[in-house]
């Protein structure tokens, strides 16, 4: 039986690719007369050592037949890592000419969020595209509002609509008003290009056929809603969670620190992690060490050592503890009731029973699997729509105890916008180790129809997915 082929186009960051194929397995494995093709570009500001080796894992643990990788050469003269539209619309060549040069007509596109300018290959191909929408709905609910609100207002620069830091918006779909200082950074920070760029960037979302996102309707019920409900948005399938729970079973590296919480006692255990990208200086290392000591808990703290000063991106050390910013005597003290550690292996770490807390940066996927695993979550966003998600956890959903909510990172210059003192990270850990019960029950509860909502009998995400694949297979027929 010939297969329905689906081009897949990821943007090459864990977080974004990691998400994308566990995606496209669930598609071949609910549906085995589908196989998907994946069309990897180059990205200049990444480290390609680790996309590559997990593109490699993929390859050999996968069935070419269901799921393929192609890797595309890179930009023989690529743009400032800075210009990251400039750069994926420069991928546009190599891309067509990869489908181009496929044995037959692929039924559709399926572009990251990153991605929405190849839609002009889709529409010369004339193949349907959706994107694959790897954050929350509370964020691409966010960005197509300032979107509609900018072109009604012929506004070019969306900071223009968030100029006061300390005011409030009503936003359609958020039961409190949000701050502008919790909004994504593309919509707030002025010394960037991406608020000129966001608009026309997201209004091409609206090009798309259908718009899957990495959530489900009971996490988000009133923002899907009003996207679902809203004129000129395509098709919303809430098709989440999407998770790599197979990272839940420990490599060798890892038995030590599951053999240490095998130790602790139920609950016990605080663990602080803050993402692929996620590190601080010696001076925000210096208080949170100090908070955690003073707040009695056992921990376990992934404290990687910064990127270089000045890369746009840089990625902290995966092996390599930044100890040189611990407090004198630190370890001494804290030794019998903690680890430190560079890399965690987070689904492992969040899946044992010894953990009681979360301390994270509440990245999307990070959250979802906490949700999964039941765990409280504490926020400390670093960047990117981070703030949203936070504010979503704390106020919205009433999920989550905050440490900071408005908290941002700057990666280049490696500082944040104020310092979070020792005895804020005290009471934020005590707050998420001792949350009490009404929070407890509904973090449970919550994680509970996580585990249900892709399953075949009313699973709401089962549902959206066998609508998503109807309409694949109709299209398919029609051409």
């Amino acid at each position: 039986m010939t297969k329905t082929e689906l081009i897949f186009v990821p943007t090459p960051a864990m977080g974004h690719l990691l998400s994308t194929v566990e995606f496209a397995k669930l598609i071949v494995r609910t549906n085995p007369n589908i196989s998907i093709i994946f069309l990897i570009y180059h990205f200049v500001i990444n480290e390609p050592t680790q996309i590559n080796s997990y593109i490699e894992s993929q390859s050999r643990e996968l069935d070419p037949d269901q799921i393929d990788f192609i890797t595309l050469p890179p930009l023989s003269n690529p743009p400032d890592p800075a210009l990251y539209l400039t750069f994926i619309h420069l991928q546009n060549p190599l891309i067509r000419k990869a489908v181009q040069d496929r044995p037959s007509k692929p039924a559709a596109f399926v572009l990251d969020l990153m991605n929405a300018s190849m839609i002009d290959i889709a529409n010369e191909l004339r193949i349907p595209s959706y994107i694959y929408f790897t954050a929350g709905a509370n964020l691409l609910h966010t960005m197509l509002h300032f979107q509609e609100v900018a072109d009604e207002q012929g506004i070019v620069d969306v900071t223009l609509l968030t100029d006061d830091p300390e005011s409030e918006l009503d936003l359609p779909g958020f039961t409190n008003p949000v701050p502008n200082k919790v909004l994504p950074s593309v919509f707030i920070d002025k010394d960037s290009i991406w608020p000129k760029k966001i608009i026309d960037h997201v209004r091409r979302f609206r090009e798309a056929k259908g718009i899957l996102v990495n959530s489900f309707t009971e996490l988000g019920a009133n923002t899907i809603d009003v996207l679902q409900r809203q004129e000129h948005v395509p098709t919303i399938y809430p098709v989440g969670p999407i998770l790599s729970l197979d990272d839940s079973k420990p490599s060798n590296d890892e038995e030590f620190i599951v053999n240490w919480l095998d130790g602790q006692p139920k609950a016990s255990v605080v663990f602080l992690c803050f993402g692929s990208m996620g590190f601080f200086n010696a001076e925000q290392v210096k208080e949170i060490a100090e908070g955690l000591d003073r707040s009695g808990y056992r921990f376990i703290w992934s404290l990687r050592k910064p990127a270089e000063v000045g890369t746009v991106a840089g990625l902290p050390s995966e092996h390599m503890i930044f100890d040189e910013a611990l407090p004198d005597g630190f370890i001494d003290r804290t030794g019998h009731k903690g680890k430190i550690i560079p890399w965690a292996p987070q689904v492992v770490v969040l899946a044992h029973q010894a953990i009681g807390g979360f301390v994270s940066h509440c990245g999307w996927n990070s959250i979802l699997e906490s949700i999964w695993f039941g765990v409280p979550l504490a926020t400390w966003p670093m960047y990117s729509e981070q703030q949203l998600n936070a504010f979503t956890l704390v106020k919205e959903l009433g999920l989550s105890v905050e440490i900071k909510m408005d908290y941002r990172w700057d990666l280049r210059k490696q500082k944040g916008n104020y310092l979070v003192k020792a005895k804020e990270v005290e009471i934020g850990v005590k707050k998420v180790m001792n949350m009490d019960e009404k929070m407890k029950s509904k973090v449970h509860e919550m994680s509970q129809k996580s585990r249900k909502v892709l399953q075949a009998n009313d699973g709401s995400s089962h549902d959206s997915l066998t609508r998503f694949i109807a309409e694949i297979n109709q299209d398919t027929r029609l051409s």
